[in-house]
């Protein structure tokens, strides 16, 4: 008898998701919020722990048609622009048996919704909210909500994919000090046009650029037509979860004046964005399973994370390549839900940690900036891609 899941949400999670499980023999129904896919975001990192899996779902040839290679990862000294270290990724391959890609996010959106429509054994539907949850025996009810209308449906699993503020997190019961907490970071977003900046800004590498209490990363994107921008400065407002004031609205004059000690390069790549996004950062503490019954979690819902290790995304491809493998492997719901939490938890919060780390590093000044500044001269690129080989390599 064929096995059913139901996936709450379609992001990049989601999508991989219903692509991996369909693979390893399941019928799958996504139900995703939005009335459709939107271009949304901007650029993002595909590290080779993720493109290794993008292979094993057989949509990297396609990835690999709308992504960069590029062939460095860079960190300047925000203030004078001097060149603190220069890792080669070009032959990442080589090293971690996988590319290291950047990639617009909306491309890798298309790519990954593409090959999940191609799948006669995933239907996704739109404007639909999982709502109520519950577990008959061997199988799991939910009720469906599109507008005023609700509707039940049922399957063997459920994985919420469904983000930070997950409703299917709700029901492992964690209580109040699980709720997401602002980060005390806000991330600015924008892309510039080619034209509208100096060609040597779109050189096919991944650039850091580190200053006291803010960075700015920017890298090309689709054929060198945009480069993209993210800058991430320190903030000190506290309040609700919901009642950010910069949620998707730019607070220029803050991002102007965390950058305005820069170099003069900065500052040009900071000026040349006519239009900026600003989305505060949040995040929840790492939790001892993934999985509850016949309920998983899936990526920002299971382990959001701070963005210094460019990992979010690349998890949650993680999450649904371990879900394939194991549902290829195990005919049962619960034994393959218990393995599926107990590979990812460790590996995750081990990211969530040493992302929230990298970022207290970044931000350093004073004496500190300094001594930070010596040791990334000193380390060399072996040793600073060695640094990188239990994340990459896994």
């Amino acid at each position: 008898m064929s096995r059913r899941a139901i996936i709450a949400g379609a992001g990049i999670g989601g999508l991989a998701t219903a692509l991996a499980l369909s693979q390893a023999g399941l019928d799958i129904t996504l139900y995703e919020r939005s009335e459709g896919l939107h271009e949304f975001g901007a650029g993002l990192q595909l590290t080779p722990n993720a493109t290794r899996v993008l292979l094993r779902l057989e949509v990297l040839e396609n990835v690999l048609a709308l992504a960069t290679r590029p062939s460095a990862v860079c960190a300047f000294r925000g203030s004078d622009d001097i060149t603190l270290t220069r890792m080669p990724i070009a032959d990442a391959e080589r090293r971690w048996g996988a590319p290291y890609l950047t990639i617009h996010r909306a491309d890798l959106q298309r790519v990954l919704a593409e090959a999940v429509r191609r799948r006669p054994n995933v239907e996704l539907r739109f404007g639909t909210t999982v709502g109520d949850i519950a577990i008959h025996g061997d199988r799991i009810s939910i009720g469906v909500m599109r507008g005023l209308a609700t509707t039940q449906d049922s399957a063997d699993f459920l994985v919420g994919a469904d983000g930070l503020r997950s409703r299917v997190r709700e029901r492992f019961g964690l209580g109040e000090t699980d709720k997401p907490a602002f980060a005390g970071r806000v991330a600015f977003r924008a892309t510039v046009d080619a034209p509208r900046i100096d060609s040597r800004w779109l050189q096919r590498e991944v650039c850091v650029r580190l200053g006291p209490n803010a960075h700015l990363v920017h890298y090309p994107l689709r054929g060198e037509s945009i480069l993209n921008l993210v800058a991430i400065i320190e903030s000190s407002w506290r309040g609700a979860a919901d009642d950010h004031p910069w949620d998707g609205v730019a607070d220029r004059p803050a991002l102007d004046r965390a950058f305005s000690r820069w170099s003069k390069a900065t500052r040009e790549l900071i000026a040349a964005a006519g239009r900026w996004r600003a989305w505060p950062l949040y995040c929840r503490p790492p939790i001892a399973s993934f999985s509850v019954g016949r309920i998983a979690l899936l990526g920002d819902a299971a382990h959001p994370m701070v963005p210094f290790l460019a990992q979010g995304a690349a998890q949650a491809i993680e999450d649904a390549g371990a879900l394939k493998r194991i549902f290829s492997q195990t005919d049962s719901v619960p034994d393959g839900l218990i393995a599926y939490s107990q590979d990812r938890v460790g590996r995750a919060a081990r990211i969530q940690i040493e992302a929230k780390r990298q970022g207290r590093i970044y931000h350093l000044n004073g004496p500190m900036a300094f001594a930070r500044d010596a040791v990334m001269k000193l380390l060399g690129p072996d040793r600073l891609s060695s640094r990188y080989d239990w994340l990459y390599g896994a």
